[in-house]
């Protein structure tokens, strides 16, 4: 889920707060420095222009530097960083922006989601508990605080929060698609695919429900009608990120290489510095190249290295880089050299150890 792009808490201009603040009253506009407000102002304009992002941080950047305190235009700058992939900054953002107005769900909701993106859940339950517990009618916020706590190992927490939602909204579609991830979590199929399905009856249709339907369907084995969910999702909510992802992972698994690769691409115009979309691209690319053709691998490589130099501990980076230079590249000390990292790096679990010491035992 993300939040809307400068979402400015204003009560005389169109793009105000979503209005999800819990039980609580809403933040009260900064009365300000008037030229840093109306640099804000001016930022809200370019960013509905088109190529007008860039002279919107610019602007939102002047008005923080003239007034320290515009917790409006740090919430803005987060949103933005946080779309660029910027993580540290926006976290940097958010977090002022959170201190002057706590009680704001939309900023709780976007700082939790850059924990989550920087790998955090953790962090993020300690950000969402809290508020959780001051309102406990923050239905978006709750629903987040399940995620984080599914993917934090936390199942019976996820499943109370769970719960709290759908006593509040009964059929509530996001809430029993977490419910649905939470139980296949927890190793209990057929109980999430019963949970799917109620989540599937929601009207308006919910790309979230899609998505989950999806995931569900995949680990029931299902490539195909897991593929049909995700498209779905996509229809319903064409800016669904994560719909987008699974349905390339899905073609990618299949060998339908270009396709895959269009879509981790169309993920990648949007957050170009979102992961797991240049890992599959490098994955997608790697398998479009031959023997005659190498210029795939060349573009693999690159991504590879681009991801490194974001997260210089990634342990699939180093792994697939590797392979890139072992099987495709010929470049052996490379692939020496990444394997090692790997090693370095990977859990003592991680299937592809074993293998990795086997080629590094090599001539």
């Amino acid at each position: 889920m993300r939040v809307g792009i400068l979402v400015l808490c204003l009560a005389s201009q169109a793009l105000g707060c979503t209005g999800r603040q819990g039980a609580s009253e809403s933040p009260k506009p900064t009365r300000g420095d008037p030229h840093a407000v109306s640099a804000m102002l001016k930022a809200v304009q370019a960013s509905s222009e088109s190529e007008g992002r860039k002279r919107a941080v610019t602007l939102l950047e002047q008005a923080v530097k003239l007034d320290p305190d515009l917790w409006e235009a740090h919430f803005n700058l987060g949103i933005l960083a946080t779309e660029a992939g910027e993580y540290e900054k926006a976290l940097h953002h958010l977090e002022k922006s959170h201190a002057a107005a706590p009680n704001a769900e939309d900023i709780v909701v976007a700082l939790a989601h850059v924990h989550e993106r920087m790998g955090n859940p953790k962090l993020a339950v300690t950000v969402l508990e809290p508020y959780v517990k001051r309102f406990p009618d923050a239905i978006a916020a709750r629903t987040v605080l399940i995620a984080s706590l599914r993917v934090s190992a936390k199942l019976n927490e996820a499943r109370i929060h769970a719960r709290e939602v759908l006593i509040r909204h009964p059929g509530d579609p996001q809430a029993l698609a977490e419910l649905a991830l939470t139980h296949l979590a927890g190793g209990e199929a057929d109980l999430a695919a019963l949970i799917v399905q109620e989540a599937l009856k929601a009207e308006p249709p919910s790309a979230v429900a899609e998505r989950t339907a999806g995931l569900v369907a995949l680990h029931q084995g299902d490539d195909a009608l897991a593929f049909k969910h995700f498209e779905r999702a996509g229809e319903l909510d064409p800016d669904d990120i994560l719909a987008r992802l699974n349905m390339a992972t899905v073609l990618l698994k299949a060998g339908v290489y270009e396709a895959s690769a269009k879509h981790f691409s169309a993920v990648l115009q949007r957050y170009p510095k979102e992961t797991s979309a240049m890992l599959g691209l490098a994955a997608a690319l790697r398998g479009q190249g031959s023997r005659d053709k190498k210029e795939p691998y060349v573009r693999a490589e690159k991504l590879l290295l681009a991801i490194l130099e974001l997260e210089p501990t990634h342990v699939a980076a180093h792994h697939n880089l590797a392979l890139l230079y072992a099987n495709f590249l010929e470049n052996k000390p490379g692939a020496k050299r990444h394997y090692q990292l790997f090693l370095k790096h990977a859990p003592k679990g991680h299937p592809g150890r074993s293998r990795a010491k086997e080629l590094l035992a090599l001539p």
